[in-house]
């Protein structure tokens, strides 16, 4: 019997690939809660070994989840010292990240007007139903990660759908570098925050429905102020 022969069938192998995938899924997410919350410290080191005894799994999925977080920035990977996780943004850093966001996503919500499609606003109207939905729910929730995640979900979604609309693939992946970044400091999910963001974006949606180029980059711009200002209250009362 040959190599091919011993293999299982291809049917075998398709039916496994779902489980697998969950468990990497399922690990990253776990992972990603740990960095979120702090279990893992700004700056600690993210053990393999460690990780992967705590969430009672292999290293394997544990050393994907953490190949795939470096790729987002919220873990650093140095030669003979694994990983560790990403600071935090100091005020510093946040006031340069939002400068960046403000010089970027109101001009891809203006250009964006030209590309717009009926399916990718029917796409943006559902998303924010989502966020409304998600931010009303976490409400009554905690400051974990997983009480914000659905609403930090679909925000980020609703922000990539945008620029990917802009017709310029430069600036939508400064875009979703950017936004690889609000994963580096503590999101303060306080009262309020999901209600005031939740119309921010409605404003967004009103006006590329309008297809006036001028008031979704105004509404864009609006938006990343006021969100800025949110943080930096956050920031300074940490």
């Amino acid at each position: 019997m040959n190599t091919i022969d011993r293999m299982s069938s291809p049917g075998d192998v398709f039916r496994r690939l779902p489980a697998r995938r969950a468990l990497v899924d399922d690990v990253y997410d776990a992972v990603l809660g740990l960095l979120m919350d702090q279990v893992i410290e700004p700056g600690a080191r993210a053990s393999i070994d460690g990780i992967a005894r705590q969430l009672d799994v292999s290293p394997t999925p544990v050393r994907e989840a953490l190949a795939r977080l470096e790729s987002e920035g919220l873990v650093v990977k140095k030669a003979l010292k694994g990983y560790t996780a990403s600071p935090l943004l100091d005020a510093e850093g946040l006031r340069q990240l939002y400068e960046m966001r403000r010089l970027l996503e109101p001009a891809a919500a203006g250009l964006a007007v030209a590309h717009m499609t009926p399916k990718a606003l029917e796409e943006l109207t559902r998303l924010a139903a989502a966020m409304h939905v998600s931010g009303e729910a976490s409400q009554s929730g905690g400051d974990r990660f997983q009480d914000y995640r659905d609403f930090a979900d679909h925000d980020a979604e609703f922000h990539r759908l945008i620029a990917e609309h802009a017709g310029n693939e430069l600036l939508v992946d400064a875009i979703v570098r950017l936004r690889s970044h609000m994963h580096l400091y503590r999101l303060y999910f306080k009262h309020g925050i999901a209600e005031d963001t939740s119309g921010e974006h409605e404003a967004v949606l009103v006006a590329l429905r309008s297809g006036d180029a001028a008031a979704a980059e105004a509404a864009m711009l609006a938006h990343i102020t006021n969100s800025y200002e949110r943080m930096s209250v956050g920031l300074a009362d940490d």
